[in-house]
C-alpha cells in the first residue's frame, strides 16, 4: 500500500508539538479560494512544465507533483530524524490537501507510526465521513482542525462544500479524549468581519472542553499564489490584502477571552 505525497517537511515546528516531520498528502475535496497548496488539490500525480527565461533563451524543465511512499518509506524518514523528534517531544503530522482522502494509507501509516513510538497528528479540514474519523482516533494523538466559516452558505461559496459535516466531526473529536488544536484561517473580506468572529468565539466557548488545547490564527498570505499559474488553476484572491500584525494581535486578544491558549501562526 502506498500514499501519494507532494511534499515532505523535516524539522517542522508549526504542525504540532516539538520537531516533526510533516507529510503533505495529495488530494482535497475542498476548493478554498485562499489555498496556499494548490499542488495538493488534485488527487492524481501531476507533471508540470516550467519555462524559465534567461535573456532570449528559454529553458524548459518538468516537475513531478506527487510521489508514492510506502509506510516503510515513512518510517525510514522518521527513523533518520528520531533523535531530534525524541529530544523535542515531537512526532509525525499528516497534512495536505486532505489526508483523509487517502484513508486506507493514512490509517495504516498512523497505526504503524504509533506502534513505533511516534506522536501522531492529523491536520484536517474536517470534511470526511464520521466513520473515517472513528477509524483513526485510536492511532492519532492530536488533531489540527480547521474552522473556515460558521455560515454554511458562505462556507459553501468559498470552499465548495457544506460545513455541517465539519462541525459534526469537530464535536465528535472533542468528545474523543484526543488533543485538539483549532486552526482558524484569517481571510480579509471573507471570514474576518465582527459578526462572524463573535459567533466563532461563542461557538468555541460553548463547545470547548479540556481536550481543546490551543487556537491557531493563520493569517492569509500570498506565498502560494505563484503556484496557481503553474497548475492552470485560477487565483481568486488577487485583490485580497494580508492582515496586519496589529490586526492579528487584536484577534489574539479577542480569542484569548475563550480561556484557551491562542497563537498566531501554526
Amino acid at each position: 500500500m502506498k500514499g501519494l505525497i507532494f511534499s515532505v517537511k523535516r524539522y517542522s515546528i508549526h504542525d504540532g508539538p516539538g520537531i516533526r516531520v510533516t507529510f503533505f498528502m495529495k488530494g482535497c475535496p475542498l476548493s478554498c479560494w485562499w489555498c496556499h497548496n494548490p499542488e495538493g488539490i488534485s488527487p492524481d500525480q501531476e507533471t508540470v512544465e516550467q519555462i524559465e527565461k534567461v535573456g532570449e533563451m528559454e529553458f524548459r524543465k518538468t516537475e513531478e507533483a506527487g510521489r508514492f511512499y510506502s509506510v516503510n518509506d515513512i518510517l525510514e524518514i522518521l527513523d533518520k530524524e528520531r533523535i531530534f523528534i525524541s529530544y523535542s517531544k515531537g512526532g509525525i503530522t499528516f497534512s495536505g490537501g486532505e489526508p483523509m482522502l487517502q484513508m486506507d494509507f493514512l490509517s495504516e501509516a498512523l497505526k504503524v507510526c504509533k506502534a513505533n513510538g511516534y506522536h501522531t497528528a492529523v491536520d484536517t479540514s474536517g470534511y470526511s465521513s464520521t466513520d473515517n474519523f472513528k477509524t483513526i482516533i485510536p492511532f492519532t494523538d492530536l488533531f489540527l482542525f480547521d474552522i473556515k466559516h460558521l455560515n454554511d452558505n458562505l462556507h459553501n461559496e468559498y470552499t465548495g462544500v457544506s460545513n455541517m459535516l465539519v462541525l459534526e466531526n469537530l464535536r465528535l473529536l472533542l468528545s474523543s479524549g484526543r488533543d485538539i488544536m483549532i486552526r482558524i484561517p484569517v481571510i480579509p473580506g471573507i471570514n474576518d468581519d465582527d459578526d462572524h468572529l463573535e459567533s466563532l468565539r461563542e461557538f468555541i466557548m460553548n463547545n470547548k472542553n479540556e481536550n481543546l488545547k490551543k487556537i491557531n490564527l493563520l493569517p492569509y498570505h500570498k506565498i502560494g499564489s505563484s503556484k496557481y499559474k503553474k497548475f492552470n488553476i485560477p487565483y481568486r484572491m488577487s485583490d485580497a490584502q494580508q492582515p496586519s500584525r496589529q490586526r492579528m494581535n487584536e484577534l489574539k486578544m479577542f480569542f484569548s477571552e475563550t480561556g484557551i491558549k491562542v497563537k498566531i501562526g501554526g
